[in-house]
């Protein structure tokens, strides 16, 4: 099986200049964790939830927030984003993209062209629902507790 067949298409793509209210906004409206930076199509980044979280100001929305506070807002995909990410082809086989994501420790893999254009997602919760839905088994005498 490739991963055409278990990524996300459906994929919601900010600029670089965006701003952190925009992508703010964006992760408090749709069930995901991850947005893709792009310019002119192109994949140039990623960030994910966590990534934003440690960019705004905790005071944000708070009785004690101040001026530098909301300043935290104005900063742009381009500052926070992991640049260069890991990627996959959609004709990538699902254990070679699963055996990637581990080595890297990264969360999703951006899918795209080969001219680096998006055509989707995967995450770790669709390579684990994969995994269940194909009878994957663990290597050793692993057993249920």
């Amino acid at each position: 099986m490739f991963i055409k067949e278990i990524m996300t298409r459906d994929v919601v793509t900010v600029d670089m200049d965006d701003t952190l209210v925009l992508i703010r906004e964006v992760f408090d409206l749709k069930p995901f964790h991850h947005v893709l930076v792009t310019e002119m199509g192109r994949l140039v980044g990623v960030i994910s939830d966590r990534d934003l979280l440690k960019n705004i100001s905790p005071f944000v929305g708070k009785f004690s927030e101040r001026t530098q506070d909301l300043a935290s807002l104005r900063k742009k995909a381009h500052q926070i984003m992991s640049r260069a990410p890991v990627t996959v082809l959609e004709t990538t086989p699902i254990p070679e993209a699963s055996a990637k994501m581990l080595k890297s420790g990264i969360s999703c893999l951006p899918v795209v062209d080969e001219k680096g254009f998006v055509r989707g997602i995967v995450t770790w919760r669709d390579m684990l629902k994969w995994c269940y839905e194909a009878g994957c088994r663990l290597p050793g005498d692993f057993k249920a507790a």
